[in-house]
């Protein structure tokens, strides 16, 4: 048995002998026009600048355009308010003329009512909301407290009483905050 453990062994050594002939005898594939690798590193430089180039470009127009929209949207931007408003304001150069025409307060009444309900749905429309207090928890990101009604009972107290000017709400974002009073 050692004489065969022996003869794997020369042929483990004779193939790798081989194995290392071969290799070192293979021809080294060269590429044809091998580039210096300085020239190749300042093309891909000339190609990053060229990049860097074209994007600061881009980026400069984008910032322009967006510049000139929103100063754009600053100047129209309530255009779509006005447009809602000015058939109220027709109405009420009508109501004008026609007030001087009758004497009776009941049609000036009327008139002055259906103009206020125009206006209010126009506001609608633009996403603008009444608050509504009665019987209301004070609440000091909707309410302003403009007085404290002493008096009033446990089930009043931190309540609001009465409201003296209507708050409104434009989307969701208070735009003008109802003055109450509240009950002590």
């Amino acid at each position: 048995m050692t004489e065969e453990k022996i003869n794997q062994e020369e042929e483990v050594v004779n193939k790798s002998a081989v194995d290392e002939e071969t290799v070192n005898e293979a021809p080294a594939e060269e590429p044809a026009e091998e580039k210096d690798p300085l020239e190749a590193a300042q093309e891909e430089i000339e190609q990053l600048k060229t990049q860097i180039l074209y994007k600061t470009a881009e980026f400069d127009n984008y910032r322009k355009r967006t510049l000139k929209e929103k100063a754009e949207l600053i100047l129209n931007g309530g255009e779509k308010a006005v447009s809602a408003v000015l058939p109220v304001i027709d109405d009420m150069e009508r109501a004008i003329e026609n007030g001087a025409k009758t004497d009776d307060p009941a049609v000036l009444r009327e008139g002055m009512e259906l103009i206020y309900n125009k206006f209010t749905k126009a506001l609608e429309g633009l996403g603008v909301k009444k608050m509504e207090t009665t019987d209301a928890d004070f609440n000091t990101d909707l309410h302003e407290a403009v007085a404290m009604v002493p008096g009033m009972g446990d089930d009043k107290k931190g309540k609001v009483i009465d409201c003296l000017q209507t708050g409104y709400m434009l989307n969701d974002k208070v735009i003008r905050h109802a003055k109450v009073a509240v009950g002590q």
